[in-house]
């Protein structure tokens, strides 16, 4: 520890301002924004995903309830955190597994590492991330990428693998390259399973708002953690439906764009 500290410190040095860099850009944007555009924005969402009345009206209403609690401001500290890991999750989970499902050599090595990742105690992710990138933002969403990153891997190999052999076969007798196989009919076929790696991705790196709280992450995470800490109920049970009602918003979202994709492509 005490060696990749001193040897690689220009390095983390590196990550962490690029992390913080995305992480503060992204905070300000979504604090600028104001609150009655996302509830008109989630309704929209709501209605292009699920076209279910009931889903439309009542995902806004819900949001309106964080505000109520006078959340609404750590709730967007929240929301921050969850994209940038979400983003990078994606930006490596997916690639990584179209490697996996592509080069027979890969998959053997990245599966035992992510077994390890999703049975490892998420407070363990803390430490390495404490002590290479010291309290606060960056280290959380590091532990958050951790955490969150190994269903996008999986079920995007999955999704792969999963493409019916006849579509792949007509796609090769037509003269199709790997290239093309992979972007014209593999991905957009497996896509429906590869958007429920990204809805477990996004839960998972919401679940860890109160754990990454503990190294100075703050949010609706900080608030759950004071109200352990006082035995406060109250405050414990607004943070905690907050949570519940950004985790519902989010899923309900996702799995409806990905159901509508599945018809779509049927």
């Amino acid at each position: 520890m005490n060696w990749l500290l001193q040897a690689m410190a220009p390095t983390f040095d590196s990550i962490s301002n690029g992390i913080l860099a995305m992480l503060l850009k992204t905070e300000n944007l979504l604090h600028i924004i104001p609150w009655w555009f996302y509830i008109i924005f989630v309704a929209f969402l709501a209605w292009k995903a699920t076209r279910c009345l009931s889903t439309t009206i009542i995902l806004p209403l819900s949001l309106i309830l964080i505000g109520s609690f006078g959340l609404w401001k750590l709730a967007m500290g929240t929301l921050a955190i969850v994209i940038a890991s979400v983003f990078l999750s994606l930006l490596i989970g997916i690639p990584v597994g179209i490697l996996m499902a592509e080069a027979k050599g890969v998959e053997p090595i990245v599966k035992p590492i992510l077994d390890a990742m999703q049975t490892m105690p998420s407070f363990v992710y803390l430490i390495p991330a404490m002590m290479f990138f010291g309290l606060g933002k960056v280290p959380a969403v590091l532990a958050t990428l951790i955490y969150s990153l190994p269903p996008v891997i999986r079920l995007t190999n999955l999704g792969l693998k999963q493409v019916p052999q006849p579509a792949q076969e007509a796609a090769i007798a037509y003269g199709a390259t790997k290239w093309q196989l992979l972007k014209e009919v593999r991905v957009p076929l497996a896509m429906p399973t590869i958007m429920a790696g990204v809805n477990q991705t996004t839960m998972m790196a919401l679940s860890m708002v109160v754990v990454a709280s503990m190294i100075g992450a703050r949010g609706l995470g900080q608030e759950v953690l004071l109200s352990i800490n006082r035995i406060d109920v109250g405050r414990g049970f607004e943070a905690g439906i907050s949570i519940v009602i950004m985790a519902i918003a989010i899923d309900r979202i996702t799995q409806g764009f990905a159901r509508r994709w599945d018809k779509a492509h049927r």
